[in-house]
Order: structure tokens, then sequence, then C-alpha cells
């Protein structure tokens, strides 16, 4: 079973797909009020956050809460949109995937499984390359002990190339495997995720991720 919190200024429609989501193995609770959300959801031990984006009042407030489930909880956030609200789309919204109004719970459980399966890595819990050490089961990520806070999407990103070490990867080969195949967006998204971690991550002595020239990018993972 996982466990998720819908987030919604008016709990009428996404109410009814609680019981649906809960036979299919997704135990939700919702909640109306966005800041005691952002606040509480980091400590709730969930595994995503579906936020309600009806697009006629609330959207900045809702959107800036997704910003701060990645950036705190590093959590999937799947949006549940009214149709006005997919008219305003912004490739730039910090979601990890949406379903349009009037929501099937059948949709919105099959693309919440994948988003948790892409989460879940076989194996080692741990991925080390010198400094730089990726702690899979906490979502932590760590450069010569200092905890460096990566949104979700960083996460995934950083995960993958350091588990493919070596490896070009060409940015519609990364939006395939890190977004997904029906990503909502252009490639320069991975451009900007990249040159976030670089941000967080690299220093004068530290560089792990290199532009591979007309090509795209490759984990080095060297000091």
């Amino acid at each position: 079973m996982f466990k998720a919190s819908i987030i919604a200024d008016e709990k009428g429609q996404a109410k009814r797909l609680i019981p649906e989501l809960a036979s299919m193995g997704l135990v939700c609770s919702i909640d109306s009020d966005s800041r005691k959300a952002a606040a509480t959801i980091p400590q709730q031990g969930l595994d995503l956050v579906l936020i309600v984006i009806n697009g006629a009042h609330g959207s900045s407030e809702l959107m800036n809460l997704a910003h701060i489930i990645k950036r705190d909880a590093h959590l999937p956030v799947v949006a549940l949109l009214s149709r006005e609200a997919l008219n305003r789309l912004d490739a730039g919204m910090v979601i990890d995937d949406f379903v349009v109004e009037p929501w099937d719970a059948t949709e919105v459980m099959a693309r919440t499984k994948r988003l948790l399966t892409k989460t879940q890595e076989p194996g080692s819990e741990m991925i080390e390359c010198g400094d730089l050490i990726i702690d899979l089961a906490r979502c932590e990520v760590s450069v010569a002990g200092r905890l460096v806070t990566l949104t979700f999407k960083e996460f995934e990103l950083l995960r993958f190339l350091a588990s493919n070490k070596g490896r070009v990867f060409s940015r519609e080969a990364l939006l395939n495997e890190v977004w997904g195949y029906d990503y909502y967006g252009g490639d320069r998204t991975v451009d900007v995720h990249i040159r976030r971690l670089r941000s967080k991550l690299e220093d004068p002595t530290h560089t792990f991720i290199e532009t591979v020239r007309n090509m795209g990018y490759k984990f080095k993972g060297s000091a």
C-alpha cells in the first residue's frame, strides 16, 4: 500500500477519488489548508502528493506548495488539473505528472505507480562516487560530508546519471528516462536541471557531470 495526501481548496470531486484509489492500493488523506500542508507533509511519511489545480483561484499558492514539497520532502507531485488549468499549463511548473478532469482513479493510480516505481532502486541503497554519496533509501545527497538539498527531479536526474557512470545520454534520452515519455515540455528542462545540479554539487575540487559536445551529458564521477 502507498500513502498520499490530496491538497485541494475544494474537496468535492477530489474526495470522490479516495475510496477508489484505496481499493487500488493508494491510501489518501485530503487537506484544504495548503499552508498547514507545507509544514506537515515532510513528517507524514508519504509516498506521493496530489495537488488539485482548478485554474480559477489558488493556483499560484498551490504551485508554490509543489515547490516547497519538492524542496523539503523530496516527494513526487501529481497535479489534478481542471480544463481551464490545462490551458494555462506552464512547462516550467514543478510537477512530475498531471491528470486532466474528469479525473479517473485508474489513470491516477497508473501514473502514481509509474512515478513510484522510478524512485525505487533495486539492489544497493547507496551510490558512492568519491566524495559524493547518494543515499537512495533516505533520498539524501552529500558531498564531502556536506548535505545537499535537491528537488525531486534533481535527485532523480542525479541518481540516473550516477547509476550509469560513464555513459553518454542525449537530452531527449534523459527526458524519457527521468521525466517520462509523456512529459509536457522541451529538452531545455534538462539543461536547467543540469545547471542547478552543478551549482549545488560542484566546486573547484569536485566535478561530477560532464557535457559531451553535440551529444549530451554523462556522469564523470571523479573529484
